[in-house]
């Protein structure tokens, strides 16, 4: 008879004194030298600097561009557990005073990935103590998770058929919720969104003959009005649908011209991945009916694209036995969150689960310029992931 693995004490899966102040420091420094998605150069290299201190079985650098990933090996086969932390800041200028605020102008890390990152670097730490008793582990620090472009680098990198995991986990910081509750859901957890840009052209015309042009005036109006209200127009959605017309441009501020071209973008947001095939369907159609009635030019481009984030059963039942193992508030979300979140690239093509730590009820809110990620949460994300891949794989 198979004989069962003998799980480690809890003491060996906590993060020493010594340890937890070292990750504060690394977070904070990562706070202090922010880089935006695809620029995440420094971000790696002063991780992999601390890394360096718990050297794993093997480094994969530059995976998916600017990423990277630590594989800690057990001492016999097994299945593969992955860990995903992001590591890009935003575009946006930190108001915080803080003595670890942003040196660089207009970049900040503003919704926590300098404290998801650092989280993974505890879990190395304690990986590099006590290696798991089978299988492995993969950590996963993951850039341009903002743009929705990092997992699919990541996953698009020849080096990753050899990382599948049989499980992959990941966590946000979430204010608005207790300090420290883990925050989960079965199926959908964040919402698929893409951002639609609509470009017409016609023919510009002297404000005084406009007949003698193709003004797409007409046009912007019937789109912002008729995109807003796309998801009421059908009712074979499943779920939530939502567009969001967040700009709009016709011509330029010159009366004596009638305009000859506009923009507008809009934001489609489902927590459905089949419901936003079926609103981008909708959404170009009405960009071509709009064109063709004005015999307009249509150019269509989408950007910031992100699949829902759907979490499996059982990988959700492993986090939550590992919450209970560590005595940790536990919420259920009786919604997904309409925010988006590419690890839902993951879960599309492995078993996985991507849950919230709250960051305090009272907190900034995430994108928000005094937002600073808290540093509370290093040993409860830490303590969690670590009692995680004792659970799975001993």
């Amino acid at each position: 008879m198979t004989q069962p693995f003998s799980l480690p004490p809890m003491s060996a899966m906590l993060p020493s004194p010594e340890l937890l102040q070292a990750l504060k420091t690394l977070r904070r420094d990562l706070h202090q030298y922010p880089e935006l998605a695809g620029q995440e150069q420094g971000t790696g290299a002063r991780l992999q600097q601390f890394l360096s201190r718990y050297p794993p079985d093997r480094l994969l650098a530059d995976l998916g561009n600017t990423g990277f990933a630590a594989i800690y090996h057990g001492t016999v086969p097994g299945p593969t557990l992955a860990i995903r932390g992001d590591i890009d800041a935003l575009p946006i200028m930190e108001a915080a005073t803080c003595p670890h605020r942003s040196r660089h102008a207009n970049v900040a890390h503003l919704c926590g990935h300098d404290g998801h990152a650092t989280i993974l670097c505890g879990v190395a730490a304690l990986l590099a103590r006590r290696r798991p008793a089978r299988g492995r582990v993969v950590l996963l620090w993951q850039p341009a998770e903002e743009i929705g472009c990092g997992a699919r680098w990541l996953l698009a990198d020849p080096r990753f058929t050899e990382l599948a995991p049989d499980v992959i986990f990941g966590l946000h910081n979430l204010p608005g919720f207790p300090l420290g509750q883990v925050v989960w859901r079965h199926g959908s957890f964040a919402a698929a969104s893409k951002g639609l840009i609509l470009r017409l052209t016609g023919a510009t015309a002297h404000a005084a003959q406009p007949e003698s042009g193709r003004s797409p005036a007409l046009a912007v109006a019937y789109l912002i009005a008729q995109l807003t209200q796309l998801p009421q127009t059908a009712s074979d959605y499943c779920d939530f649908v939502q567009v969001t017309v967040v700009h709009a441009r016709l011509g330029e501020v010159a009366f004596g011209t009638a305009p000859g071209e506009a923009v507008v973008m809009a934001t489609l947001r489902s927590y459905r991945d089949d419901d936003m095939a079926r609103l981008t369907d909708r959404a170009i159609a009405l960009g071509q009916t709009a064109a063709q009635a004005d015999g307009l030019q249509l150019a269509i481009e989408w950007t910031d694209e992100f699949a829902a984030t759907v979490n499996h059963r059982a990988a959700v039942e492993q986090v939550r036995q590992a919450a209970i193992a560590c005595h940790y508030d536990q919420h259920e979300l009786t919604t997904p969150f309409r925010w988006s979140e590419d690890f839902g690239e993951y879960t599309r093509r492995y078993s996985g689960a991507f849950l919230g730590l709250g960051a305090g009820e009272q907190h900034p809110h995430l994108h928000q310029a005094d937002y600073d990620f808290p540093d509370e949460l290093l040993e409860r994300g830490v303590k969690l992931f670590a009692t995680l891949i004792r659970h799975s794989l001993g």
